[in-house]
């Protein structure tokens, strides 16, 4: 199992921007998806952005355009860079990471955004 600690969550105002990261603790076969997926009060837990060992990224159609996936695979680390933050996007940010065979191998504790308008 991998452990991962997530930081940098926080309260911005609309139109602004905040950074993710989320350090993996574990082999590089059990990382080698690493993802983000957010939950909104009331909503179900969606999937934002992955990116596999070869920073080849996938983004939902909601956060395509504004916000960045990347990953430092020297440090076991997933960054979320979100630019032009709206109210919905208010919602408790949780990093996963899977094996190349998709078995999820972590969950990070979350962290929570809040976008003001």
């Amino acid at each position: 199992q991998v452990q991962l600690v997530e930081s940098g969550g926080g309260l911005v105002q609309a139109g602004g921007s905040l950074t993710l990261s989320c350090a993996a603790s574990g082999s590089s076969s059990s990382v080698f998806f690493m993802g983000w997926y957010r939950q909104a009060p009331g909503k179900q837990r969606e999937l934002i952005a992955t990116i596999t060992r070869a920073g080849n990224t996938n983004y939902a159609d909601s956060v395509k355009g504004r916000f960045t996936i990347s990953r430092d695979n020297a440090k076991n680390t997933v960054y979320l860079q979100m630019n032009s933050l709206k109210p919905e996007d208010t919602a408790v940010y949780y990093c996963n990471t899977r094996s190349e065979y998709l078995s999820i191998t972590g969950w990070g504790q979350g962290t929570q955004v809040t976008v003001s308008s």
